[in-house]
């Protein structure tokens, strides 16, 4: 499979997922992911959507669920459409929060990680953290499309104004 083999104006996901990035004091609020998909990275708090929920209430409890915590200042700023070469697919929704209620706490899914804005550790990341990253710090919209194989990207296009999905 191809990223252009792709007809991403069909693109049906298989599952709904929200990542959720708590920013304050010049620090982000990132996980070390425990289990799951991506166990081993680092990432944001976050994980599929359930039945009957929106994108920001699954971002909510997502967040709750990993850290303990509850984000503030809730905003969607971009969303990423994945496709796996075995042909599971994602429709992430990603958001960022000004704040978040509490003091984040190691759970069975997740260690947090306050970190600094300028040291991200995109080498421990998904490979395409580093392309939509930078986006989504300066407050702009974007839609991203990836094809993986794994954990491996094969290709990716990214909608800057986030203009269409």
């Amino acid at each position: 499979m191809n990223y252009t083999d792709i007809d991403w104006s069909t693109w049906t996901p298989v599952e709904r997922a929200t990542l959720c990035f708590v920013i304050r004091d010049g620090h982000i609020l990132l996980i070390e992911k425990k289990r799951g998909l991506g166990a081993g990275k680092i990432n944001g708090p976050g994980g599929r959507i359930d039945p009957g929920e929106t994108p920001v209430e699954g971002a909510v409890r997502e967040v709750q669920e990993e850290l303990l915590v509850t984000p503030v200042g809730l905003r969607e700023c971009g969303e990423l459409l994945f496709q796996f070469v075995d042909g599971h697919s994602i429709h992430g929704y990603v958001f960022r929060a000004d704040d978040c209620d509490g003091e984040p706490r190691e759970t069975i899914e997740a260690t947090p990680l306050w970190t600094p804005l300028d040291r991200i550790p995109y080498e421990r990341m998904w490979a395409d953290d580093r392309i939509w990253f930078p986006l989504m710090l300066q407050h702009r919209p974007f839609v991203g499309r990836f094809l993986f194989d794994d954990d491996l990207m094969l290709g990716c296009e990214i909608i800057p104004d986030g203009t269409t999905a």
